[in-house]
């Protein structure tokens, strides 16, 4: 079995950076005035150069354990590789100067699936050419559980809830969260049908529902990663190109026959109501053929898809 160690995330508030910012201040100046009146005194003026080379060198390096972070920021720190806790607090703070400090934003961030992640560009100096950035997200191609190929892509809105585990569980936790995502879209697709004639859960006619499986889905996927999954919205779905004519023509034969079957229930009931009356009222008495005749002329007349031309029998 692997061994591996979890990192859990330790907050830590350090001490407010204004009073050493304005010691190590006056230290580069007092270390400045005395190297000039070392210069100017010799003899021992030597002590007194070098005390203040130290003390340039020494306030240079405390101002480097300054650092400012803004609201909804937080800084990891590492000391020779050994993490020490978070700073989420925001606010100017003073740390020790030997700590590495990584950033991670704690805002709410979102993507959408089928986006492509650029990866950061640097020269042989380590300047930074072109920034990391993603491509607009392209809808993915499945089979839903009938077998259909269909088109999907969501919106996940997410954001870092538990920096130790983003940075030290995950090689990239952007990236990783781009492609489970997509991952538990592909896998949701292929378990429910587009459509369902039968009120069973299905892509289109259960939205909230489908919206929430995924969110579990993808949440489920990410608990290593210190990441909270706050939203999962579906935002295109339809059939693929090659079969979307085709279930078009199925769809619109459906309701037909559903509209078809609306009005002959309805015409039933219009004619057993029209013989009934007849009959109750004694308005006029019909034999078998007649009361056939009749029915068929009141279904022709409510079930046709056109207005019905009058024929008037002159004949007894």
């Amino acid at each position: 079995m692997e061994n591996r160690t979890v990192v859990t995330e330790k907050k830590i508030v350090p001490a407010k950076g204004w009073f050493p910012l304005a010691g190590f201040v006056l230290l580069f100046i007092s270390a400045v005035l005395a190297i000039i009146g070392g210069a100017i005194t010799g003899g021992w003026g030597g002590i007194l150069i070098g005390l203040g080379i130290f003390s340039i060198l020494l306030s240079i390096l405390g101002l480097c354990g300054l650092m400012a972070i803004a609201p909804n920021d937080s800084r990891v720190l590492l000391l020779f590789g050994e993490y020490r806790g978070t700073v989420v607090e925001s606010g100017f703070f003073w740390v020790n100067p030997f700590f590495s400090k990584r950033k991670i934003s704690l805002r709410v961030r979102n993507f959408e699936t089928g986006s492509q992640t650029t990866p950061e560009e640097k020269d042989a100096t380590g300047k930074v050419l072109k920034k990391k950035s993603r491509t607009m997200g392209r809808p993915s191609k499945v089979n839903d559980s009938d077998g259909n190929p269909i088109e999907i892509s969501a919106v996940v809105v997410w954001k870092v809830v538990d920096t130790a585990e983003a940075l030290f569980e995950v090689d990239d936790y952007e990236d990783f969260v781009a492609v489970q995502g997509e991952a538990a879209l592909r896998n949701l697709a292929t378990r429910y049908p587009y459509d369902s004639e039968n009120h069973e859960t299905s892509l289109r006619g259960s939205t909230e529902e489908i919206c929430g499986q995924l969110r579990s889905d993808i949440q489920e996927r990410l608990s290593d990663a210190g990441v909270h999954v706050l939203e999962a919205r579906i935002s295109h779905l339809a059939y693929a190109p090659e079969i979307a004519a085709a279930m078009l023509q199925r769809q619109q034969a459906g309701a037909i026959i559903a509209a078809r079957s609306r009005i002959v229930d309805g015409a039933v009931g219009m004619v057993e109501a029209a013989l009934g009356q007849l009959q109750r009222d004694s308005v006029v008495e019909l034999d078998e053929s007649q009361r056939a005749a009749l029915v068929s002329n009141l279904l022709v007349v409510l079930c046709s898809d056109r207005s019905t031309q009058p024929v008037i029998q002159t004949g007894s």
